[in-house]
This record gives C-alpha cells, sequence and structure tokens, in this order.
C-alpha cells in the first residue's frame, strides 16, 4: 500500500461520489481542494501529494527534461498511485479524477494502465508525448482543456490523446481557451458542467 500524504474530506458519506484532485508542478494537496468543492458539492475529495521532488517543486513522477518522461519511474508511480486511488475510492457511487499539467499526465497515466478505474476525468493540460496502448473506455467520460498557444502542452499533442480517447470508447469533450498553460474561468465553468 502506498503512503502518500493527502487531504481529505473528514466525514463524507462513503457512497457519494468521490473526486480524486492531482494538483500541477510545484502545487501541493491544497492547490484545487477548495475548487473541487465548488464544482461538485457533496463530493468527497482526496487530494494526494505528489512525492517527487523536482528542485523543490512537488511532481507525480520523473522527467529527465521539459516533456521527456522517465518511463520506468512513471510505470512504477503509476501503479502505486492507482493502488492508492482503488483504496481511497472504497464504495462510492462514482470515482472522478482531476488533474492539471503533472497532474493531469499521472492520471491519464493511470486510465490507460487501468481504464476501469475512473468514471469521469477531467485532464487539464496534460502532456503525453508517448502513445498510449489500446484500451475499452466504454461507458468512461474524458473531458480535456487546454491553451491553443500553450508552451508546455502543445495543441498538436492534445488533439492526438483527445482522438486516443475518442477511438478507445471514451465519451470525449476537448475544450479550448486561446491562451497558454493558465487556468481561465471558461475552463472552469466547462469542467463544472461536465461534472
Amino acid at each position: 500500500m502506498s503512503s502518500y500524504q493527502f487531504r481529505a474530506d473528514p466525514a463524507a458519506d462513503a457512497t457519494a461520489p468521490v473526486i480524486f484532485l492531482f494538483h500541477g508542478t510545484g502545487g501541493d494537496e491544497n492547490q484545487f481542494f477548495e475548487l473541487a468543492g465548488q464544482l461538485l458539492p457533496g463530493a468527497r475529495r482526496v487530494a494526494p501529494r505528489g512525492d517527487v521532488s523536482e528542485q523543490g517543486a512537488l511532481r507525480y513522477f520523473r522527467r529527465t527534461g521539459e516533456g521527456v518522461y522517465d518511463m520506468d519511474d512513471l510505470a512504477q508511480r503509476t501503479r502505486a498511485m492507482t493502488e492508492f486511488v482503488r483504496a481511497q475510492a472504497g464504495s462510492a457511487s462514482r470515482v472522478i479524477g482531476l488533474g492539471y499539467s503533472n497532474g493531469a499526465n499521472i492520471l491519464a497515466s493511470m486510465q490507460f494502465a487501468s481504464p476501469d478505474l475512473f468514471d469521469q476525468a477531467v485532464l487539464m493540460h496534460p502532456l503525453i508525448p508517448f502513445a498510449p496502448p489500446a484500451a475499452d473506455f466504454s461507458g468512461r467520460r474524458v473531458l480535456i482543456t487546454a491553451g491553443r498557444r500553450d508552451p508546455i502542452a502543445p495543441a498538436s499533442a492534445t488533439q492526438v490523446l483527445a482522438d486516443y480517447f475518442s477511438a478507445n470508447g471514451a465519451e470525449t469533450q476537448l475544450v479550448w481557451h486561446e491562451g497558454g498553460h493558465e487556468l481561465r474561468q471558461d475552463e472552469l465553468a466547462a469542467i463544472q458542467a461536465f461534472l
């Protein structure tokens, strides 16, 4: 069993939907906690802290450069986080993942490895610089939000990821804004509508 530091709602209903929150590089378990309460009132929130430090900035897995992932480390940490999610999800009626940037990347990696893990996933500004395996996402819903001028997660790579989820049976939405890697209000509105 993986021992992540995390923040969670203390006394939420065990059968309520649960939303797992994955922060971006340099964020922590508090980054989306309050926002999630506004986006999905009544859901149990679980926010694990990334356990990799990149010059003091917390992340969920190692990389060797911008957009260059340590694939062995990613595989190992994907397995550990998947165990954590399964253990924390318990008897929840619906399991939702929401991740931004590095958090979106670990969330997507878990989806590739265990397509049954999340009923819904919100991937904000993900970057998957490798070809994911074929998987069956029937009955799963995925929302990807992105900036058309994102210097970190290029629009072309985002489109490829959205096409991958669609081709593998997920009900997929892709929502763009005209900016870069920042989160914008219209993006949050799209997330709320999706949830």
